[in-house]
C-alpha cells in the first residue's frame, strides 16, 4: 500500500496527460486572438433585415415583333379557299402568314409623361380588317392598313392623372384583339370581326377611383379605314372593378355611318363585358347590340346582336385550353350582307414556350360554324346551277397556328 504522499505525483501525472490529450482536440488560438462575443440581438437582426439594393428602373422604351403562321383545314374544301363573311383568317386550305408586325412603344407615366406607339404590319389579316362593306374606303386606306398602332399620349398632372391620346389606337369596343397572339383562341369571334379592332381619333381617360375609370373618344367612324362622311363619331366607356377578380365594362358608340348625316340615321351601338379572372381561370361574357335607320325609301330601322362566352383554363405553365361559344343574329344583313343567324364554337388547345425574350405559341383549334337564314351559309365544294360556288349551312375547321414573338422586356 502506498501512502498519500506517494499518490500525489501519480495524480499530477494523470492531470498533465489529460490536459495534453484534450489539447489535441481543442482549437488552437493564435497570439492575441480572443473568443468573439455573440452579437447583440438588435445588431444581428439589423444585418438580416437590411434592405436589398434598389433595382434599376425599367427601360422607358419597348420594342419587338412577331410572325403568325396558320393553316385552316376546311373539310368542305371550297375551291375559292374562302371563309365566308370573314375579315380575319379568311383563307382556308392553304398555309398563310396571317399577320406579322414590328413595333416600338413608350408608355406615358409620372416618370415620363409623354408616350407613343408605332407598329408596321403585313399579312392576310391586314388585308380586310378596318374597312366597311357599306361605305367607301378612306383615301390612302390601302397603305394605312399596314400601320397598326400609331399614336402619341400624354399623362396630364390633373387629379388622379388624365391620359390624352391621339392617332390610331386600340379599340375601346370588343373583347378580342386584332392580333391572335393576344387572344385565347386562334380565330377571332364574329363579335371581333364586325366591331372596330382599331380606332382613329382622340380619347381621354381618367381614373375616378382605384375601381372606377372612364374614357371619352371622338373618332372618324365605326371602321377606321372607311369614309362614309366627314362627320366624326363619338362614344365613351365606363370600367368598374368591384373586386380584384371581376371587371365590368360598358362602351357606347354614336355616329353617322351613311352619306346622309342627319341625326335620325346615326348608328347607336352598345358593348357590354363582364370578366372574372383568377390565376388559373378566366371567364367572360360579352353582349353587343346595334341599330340604325337606313336613309332609303321607307327608312327601315335595322338591328343586329351578338354574344360570346369565352372560358379559358390555364392547366400548367405551358398548357391551356379555351372554349368559346358564340351566337350572331343579323336579321337584315346589315353587317354580314346576309339575313342569317350564326351559331359557332371554337375549342383551342395551346402550348406556350417562353425562352428569354422570345415566346412561341402553338395552337390546335377546332371550330364549328352553322348559319341559318336567307343567303346564309358557308362555301362548299359544290357548284350552283349558275356555276358559282355552292353553299352549305355548316362547316368544320381544324386549325393549326404558330406564333413566334420577340419583346425587349423580359417575360
Amino acid at each position: 500500500m502506498c501512502s498519500p504522499r506517494m499518490r500525489r505525483p501519480q495524480r499530477r501525472a494523470r492531470l498533465v496527460l489529460t490536459w495534453c490529450f484534450l489539447g489535441l482536440f481543442l482549437p488552437a488560438r493564435t497570439a492575441g486572438q480572443t473568443t468573439p462575443l455573440p452579437e447583440p440581438p438588435a445588431q444581428a437582426e439589423a444585418q438580416t433585415l437590411a434592405p436589398p439594393a434598389p433595382a434599376p428602373p425599367a427601360p422607358l422604351w419597348q420594342y419587338g415583333g412577331f410572325a403568325d403562321l396558320g393553316y385552316l383545314l376546311d373539310f368542305d374544301y371550297p375551291p375559292n379557299h374562302l371563309f365566308r363573311f370573314r375579315s380575319t383568317t379568311f383563307k382556308v386550305n392553304e398555309l398563310d402568314l396571317n399577320m406579322s408586325a414590328v413595333y416600338v412603344k413608350k408608355a406615358a407615366s409620372e416618370r415620363s409623361r409623354w408616350g407613343t406607339e408605332f407598329s408596321l404590319q403585313s399579312g392576310k389579316d391586314s388585308e380586310g380588317f378596318g374597312f366597311s362593306s357599306t361605305a367607301p374606303n378612306l383615301d390612302g386606306g390601302r397603305w394605312l392598313r399596314h400601320i397598326g398602332l400609331a399614336d402619341v399620349s400624354y399623362l396630364a398632372p390633373v387629379g388622379n392623372g388624365l391620359t390624352l391620346q391621339a392617332g390610331i389606337f386600340s379599340s375601346l369596343i370588343g373583347y378580342d384583339s386584332l392580333y391572335a397572339r393576344d387572344n385565347f383562341a386562334y380565330t377571332r369571334p364574329w363579335a371581333g370581326d364586325y366591331t372596330p379592332y382599331l380606332m382613329m381619333g382622340v380619347n381621354a381617360s381618367y381614373p375616378f377611383t382605384k375601381k372606377l375609370s372612364g374614357t371619352f373618344f371622338v373618332i372618324n367612324g365605326y371602321a377606321h379605314l372607311a369614309h362614309a362622311n366627314n362627320v366624326p363619331s363619338l362614344g365613351g366607356q365606363i370600367a368598374y372593378q368591384p373586386t380584384s377578380h371581376i371587371t365590368l365594362k360598358e362602351t357606347l358608340f354614336y355616329g353617322p355611318q351613311q352619306s346622309d348625316t342627319s341625326l335620325s340615321y346615326w348608328r347607336f351601338f352598345s358593348d357590354s363585358i363582364v370578366e372574372r379572372k383568377t390565376d388559373r381561370f378566366v371567364v367572360a361574357f360579352e353582349f353587343q347590340a346595334g341599330t340604325e335607320a337606313l336613309a332609303i325609301a321607307g327608312n327601315p330601322r335595322i338591328f343586329w346582336t351578338v354574344a360570346q362566352l369565352p372560358l379559358h383554363w390555364i392547366l400548367t405553365r405551358h398548357w391551356s385550353v379555351t372554349l368559346r361559344p358564340e351566337v350572331f343574329w343579323d336579321p337584315q344583313g346589315r353587317m354580314t350582307g346576309a339575313d342569317q343567324f350564326i351559331k359557332t364554337n371554337a375549342t383551342t388547345l395551346e402550348y406556350r414556350w417562353p425562352y428569354r425574350r422570345f415566346n412561341t405559341i402553338v395552337r390546335l383549334e377546332h371550330r364549328f360554324d352553322n348559319s341559318t337564314g336567307h343567303d346564309g351559309g358557308f362555301f362548299s365544294n359544290g357548284l350552283t346551277p349558275s356555276g358559282g360556288v355552292g353553299l352549305t349551312p355548316s362547316q368544320n375547321l381544324l386549325i393549326l397556328g404558330v406564333i413566334v414573338s420577340f419583346d425587349s422586356s423580359p417575360h
